[in-house]
């Protein structure tokens, strides 16, 4: 038992653990031995499966069936392997002989209780007493003898008595899910009560049809796994064309921009390493799913081979209170937006180097630069003695100017807010901060107002499907219906570890995040008393005070404690009007700088709206505090 626990702990050994598991016992292989179908089973397991069959042999685990009874020999090189996992330690063969001899005492004979020397046949529920062929003659011949109930041996017949009367288990209560007696039934007027032979019947034809589901849903588990396969690997490739078309561009500026490159290239990367990271993620956990299924699926089985019809119907009503949920996976897209601007700039680049490459020095700051691209102010004048004499000494030194030149105008290209803004084209003609300030906020108000006017259905266009990250979930935050549903559990959830969950506020993020473009979602108030509707910075902290949607700089929220209805960023809270809305819309523009947040309605009316340059990808986010809350992301169609 040490070394399995041993073996357990060590995360490599898991899946080898799993090959050498009985699934008879589920317990490490003990004397292995081979069917003819080629599986693997403990062979005390699989002789007391067969103990009572006389032909008719199957595999308990695929059902294939053998006209006689197979020959069973041990396969010793699966037997050194388990020994090797193990270990040859003297507690852990101490523990194999203990288990060895219960082995031993659970398929010894059962014998006569009349003559205490042949082996019983069948057990007299009436007399309470098991008789070998001799002494069950008597039952078989006198009238007397009609109406005992005979069955099969029973080692321990004080199972099928009643603890409290000392009577015969005659019948099953659903609703405690245990076997009672006659008199038992007093207590048990209000209950759903049948006999035993029904409640098996029953129990065995629910467990029947819980095994066709289980078969099911294992074959849509693989299908979902080879699906989120074929993404990845349409995602690498995807990857991999743009690194090559990056490479191309750069091969001529190489020796100048040799960091810009890398760093465009790395946005490639991050975008391809979050999404496989994520596929990487999902697919582990329908691996688990698929895994959950096999082994409840190997549970049933196991139990549907049960002789005994005590230890049936408890094992049965276990299994039947067990439900595997349905594999999930989401929508997970790379950027293109945000590669096609990496590419894009790289191009750009290109034509500023060969501008400024092929210019001869003396003209090269009298060159106007292209049409809407700044001319850097800070390149030194090479008019000037010192900048000729330093240039003279150290053609580096000029290389280092002029790359940092060039990542200046760069990154004025790809600033995809400045495209909405009035270009410059030189320091002299550029206007003061204070017009361009009230430029931009005329134009930022304006934008708000156009998107105000605009009816749901228009604001359908940018509908996103979100859902939530489970492992950012609060350890009292429950989520259902397919990632998609959040409610207050009243006691702990206890999940893993994660570097990523809340661990002082009931919250949850958005799986989806958004960096560029315009997206829009709806949020059902089922319950509203204590809750709050937002987004975050992915960065937002996830412990202590300052982790509160809205109580910090990385976030912004609306809230609802009790009837009273707030907006809150940075700590700082501003009051609102009651609503009654039950429905939110929110409304994120990343490139405008702002997020409207809407009741949603015969029409749309806005509740607040908040302004913000968003330096981060944003994650939908939600704040759940009293029992009852329940939140529902609305699953829209553009």
């Amino acid at each position: 038992m040490a070394a399995l626990t041993k073996a357990q702990s060590e995360p490599n050994l898991l899946a080898l653990e799993e090959e050498l598991t009985c699934s008879i016992c589920l317990c490490m292989f003990s004397v292995p031995v081979t069917v003819p179908c080629g599986h693997n089973f403990c062979a005390s397991c699989l002789e007391l499966t067969w103990a009572d069959q006389v032909q008719d042999f199957s595999c308990p685990q695929c059902r294939a069936t053998f006209p006689g009874r197979p020959q069973l020999r041990k396969n010793t090189v699966l037997c050194r392997v388990v020994e090797q996992l193990q270990g040859c330690g003297a507690e852990d063969k101490k523990d194999d002989d203990e288990c060895e001899e219960e082995e031993r005492e659970a398929a010894a004979p059962i014998y006569c209780d009349s003559c205490l020397q042949a082996a019983a046949t069948q057990t007299c529920l009436t007399c309470m007493a098991s008789f070998c062929p001799e002494h069950l003659r008597p039952h078989h011949d006198s009238p007397a003898f009609r109406d005992h109930q005979l069955c099969p041996p029973v080692r321990d017949l004080q199972q099928r008595k009643c603890p409290q009367h000392n009577k015969l288990f005659e019948f099953f209560c659903s609703q405690h899910s245990y076997c009672i007696c006659s008199l038992c039934l007093l207590s048990h007027k209000l209950c759903h009560t049948s006999p035993l032979q029904q409640a098996k019947d029953k129990a065995e034809s629910a467990l029947k049809k819980k095994l066709a589901e289980l078969h099911s849903q294992s074959e849509r588990s693989v299908q979902a796994m080879n699906s989120v396969k074929t993404i990845q690997s349409q995602a690498a490739e995807t990857a991999a064309r743009k690194r090559d078309l990056l490479r191309a561009e750069f091969l001529e500026i190489k020796a100048l921009i040799e960091e810009k490159e890398n760093q465009t290239l790395k946005v490639v990367m991050e975008e391809e390493k979050r999404v496989c990271s994520k596929l990487d993620y999902i697919y582990k956990i329908l691996g688990s799913k698929k895994n959950e299924i096999q082994s409840l699926r190997d549970q049933i089985e196991m139990a549907l081979t049960e002789g005994d019809d005590i230890l049936f119907l408890k094992r049965a009503a276990a299994l039947q209170r067990t439900s595997v949920k349905e594999a999930f996976v989401p929508v997970i897209e790379m950027d293109h937006n945000m590669i096609h601007v990496a590419y894009q700039s790289a191009i750009n680049l290109k034509d500023v180097v060969k501008l400024a490459v092929n210019v001869p020095v003396d003209k090269r700051t009298d060159a106007k630069p292209p049409p809407g691209k700044m001319k850097p102010p800070s390149m030194p004048s090479p008019n000037k003695p010192v900048f000729k004499k330093k240039l003279a000494a150290d053609s580096r030194t000029h290389k280092e100017k002029t790359s940092q030149q060039m990542k200046i105008t760069l990154l004025e290209e790809t600033d995809t807010l400045s495209s909405q803004l009035t270009k410059f084209s030189s320091v002299n003609t550029a206007p003061s901060v204070g017009a361009t300030n009230a430029a931009t906020a005329a134009k930022v108000k304006e934008l708000i107002s156009s998107f105000l006017k605009k009816t749901r259905v228009e604001l359908l266009q940018y509908a996103a499907n979100v859902s939530l990250d489970f492992n950012t979930a609060h350890n009292r935050v429950a989520l259902s219906e397919r990632y998609t549903k959040m409610s207050v559990s009243d006691i702990l959830l206890n999940y893993n570890h994660h570097p990523q969950r809340f661990t002082d506020c009931p919250q949850v993020l958005g799986f989806q995040c958004f960096k560029r473009g315009i997206h829009y979602w709806e949020v059902e108030l089922q319950q509203n008393n204590f809750c709050g509707i937002g987004i975050c910075y992915g960065s937002m902290k996830r412990q202590g005070p300052d982790s509160r949607l809205g109580r910090n700089s990385s976030s912004w929220c609306i809230e609802w404690f009790n009837s009273k209805i707030s907006a809150w960023h940075n700590d700082v809270e501003k009051c609102l009007p009651s609503t009654r809305a039950t429905k939110i819309g929110v409304l994120l523009h990343c490139d405008g700088g702002f997020v409207l947040f809407l009741t949603v309605g015969e029409n749309l009316n806005l509740i607040y709206k908040f302004k913000a340059q968003f330096t981060e990808a944003v994650h939908p986010a939600f704040w759940l505090f009293s029992s009852g809350t329940v939140l529902s992301l609305c699953q829209m169609k553009p």
